[in-house]
């Protein structure tokens, strides 16, 4: 018996060092009181109000550990296989099926294709599956006053977030959102919420959480905002001879994406084009690690679009090649079924 207490009284004492390690109040009180005072100044909320707010958040260490190691930093081929899955892109087809109507309204009113949109949403959240668990006032709070190296971008995060939530009259100890504070399907920031959000079916709401349309019309805005171009293609392989193009690579350690090459200075550095191009489209090369080798493509204005949502070229690529397989198959999908109800009608 006493064994079982000591053991019962050590297991214990395991257990709360667990809970200590993974949250633990803000160690940094005097960034959150020059904060307070920051948002008492700045946009006048309450500065006891907003002080007993934060004494409620909990900084998470396994935040700390998560953003310090992002998947963007695996190569091409491993981050590749996370979002290229039979799974995912059965379920964007299905996403499609069940938003046929919003989709098709939504890309004629902003110009953005709905396999974009999808694409976007199965990258994020596998289609609203994986939203993230955190409170988000926890994992912002946690990386703007715990985390040094982006405390300056987390804060003002932080700021939008008060302002949404006091905006759109959400009690800012309820929403949750992935580690690094990103909210809904679309996995806004803050800041992107207060920018883009959109309220697709006029109930007074911008609900990126549970309403398919507001997501999709969200997302849509913020491409058309970052100048989509509707009808352009968005990326194409390339062939080099010789060396000179490398020194115009872009990759994920070099992460300078904006296109600036045009057609004929590509062509001056070895860089063919494999699919005919406007001779004014600029373009960025970029390489994409393979297991053997690298891989290499010319990133057009609309790929460099889908990296203002995230900076990494690999998500881009990623998103831009699950838009292309989602597409492949419903068309593919409807095709067969057509191909069935013909047959079966005698026609």
């Amino acid at each position: 018996m006493k064994h079982i207490t000591v053991s019962f009284r050590l297991s214990i004492i395991v257990l709360c060092l667990a809970i200590q390690s993974c949250a633990s109040v803000v160690r940094d009180q005097e960034a959150v009181n020059g904060f307070v005072k920051q948002m008492v100044v700045k946009h006048q909320f309450n500065e006891a109000a907003l002080a007993e707010l934060l004494g409620k958040v909990e900084i998470k260490e396994d935040i700390i550990k998560k953003i310090s190691s992002p998947s963007e930093g695996l190569p091409w081929y491993k981050y590749r296989k996370i979002f290229m899955t039979e799974a995912r892109i059965k379920g964007g087809v299905q996403f499609w099926r069940d938003n046929a109507v919003t989709l098709k309204a939504v890309e004629q009113q902003y110009g953005v294709p709905a396999e974009i949109i999808i694409a976007i949403i199965g990258v994020e959240t596998a289609y609203g599956q994986h939203t993230g668990t955190y409170r988000v006032i926890d994992a912002l709070s946690t990386l703007a006053f715990a985390y040094p190296p982006r405390s300056e971008f987390f804060r003002s995060e932080l700021e939008q977030f008060l302002l949404l939530c006091r905006e759109e009259k959400i009690d800012a100890l309820i929403p949750t959102g992935s580690y690094a504070g990103a909210m809904g399907m679309p996995q806004f920031m803050p800041s992107s919420y207060r920018h883009y959000a959109a309220d697709f079916n006029k109930d007074n709401k911008r609900d990126i959480w549970n309403n398919s349309s507001d997501v999709i019309a969200s997302i849509a805005n913020y491409f058309a905002q970052h100048h989509w171009q509707k009808g352009y293609p968005i990326a194409v392989p390339v062939t080099v001879t010789g060396e000179g193009y490398k020194r115009h690579l872009s990759s994920n350690l070099k992460p300078d994406l904006k296109p600036n090459l045009r057609l004929s200075e590509l062509e001056s550095n070895g860089i063919k084009i494999q699919i005919p191009i406007f001779s004014t489209t600029k373009a960025k090369i970029i390489a994409f690690e393979q297991e053997h080798g690298e891989e290499l493509w010319a990133g057009l204005n609309n790929f460099y679009v889908i990296t203002r949502y995230n900076r990494s070229p690999l998500y881009a690529m990623a998103v831009y090649q699950l838009s292309l397989a989602i597409s492949n198959q419903r068309f593919s999908s409807n095709y067969e079924q057509n191909h069935i109800n013909t047959v079966y009608s005698g026609s």
